[in-house]
């Protein structure tokens, strides 16, 4: 990890950490997970517990539980800052390799609430109402969308969002992902 790049990764996984404390108790738990997925579910008018909201959820709660196991925590955790990130950072720093299989069920997650039409890619406004679920503006999520459509398609694969969530915790992508 170049020192640059290793700084900018600990800064925006500390910030998702304060984040992700829902209740402020300086730790993480299942139930910081499951309420992020909650509200971005809400945030694109579905339940928490339909379908596509529990697809989001589990994805969060296996996330949660990948990082617990790597920081040596039960399934339950919880997980300190510290705790948080030493495994986080590794992920994120261990490139697509590590970082994809632990977020990808994330993404697929937001995908699937995200795309209104079922063509399984998400446009500009199904992106940015993902940005202002996690707390950003509609303006500031269309700006991000147009950095992020890397092949210029008007719409974002999976993986195209994976990339960008990766490339954003490395500091390669400087667009506002955390709200």
């Amino acid at each position: 990890m170049t020192m640059a790049v290793g700084n900018v990764a600990q800064e925006r996984l500390s910030k998702r950490f304060d984040k992700w404390d829902a209740n402020g108790d300086g730790v993480l738990e299942p139930s910081d997970f499951v309420t992020e997925a909650a509200n971005i579910a809400r945030a694109f008018g579905e339940a928490p517990d339909s379908a596509k909201g529990e697809q989001l959820r589990d994805g969060f709660t296996a996330m949660f539980q990948h990082l617990a196991a790597k920081a040596g925590v039960g399934a339950q955790g919880p997980l300190d800052r510290a705790q948080f990130l030493q495994a986080a950072g590794e992920v994120v720093e261990g490139g697509a390799a590590t970082f994809n299989p632990v977020l990808g069920p994330v993404t697929r997650g937001i995908v699937a609430l995200a795309d209104k039409n079922g063509d399984g890619v998400i446009d500009d406004a199904e992106f940015a109402t993902w940005l202002n679920a996690i707390g950003l503006g509609q303006e500031e999520g269309r700006a991000a969308f147009q950095q992020i459509d890397t092949d210029k398609s008007g719409t974002l694969s999976e993986d195209e969002l994976l990339d960008a969530v990766r490339r954003f915790h490395t500091g390669e992508l400087d667009v506002e992902l955390l709200g």
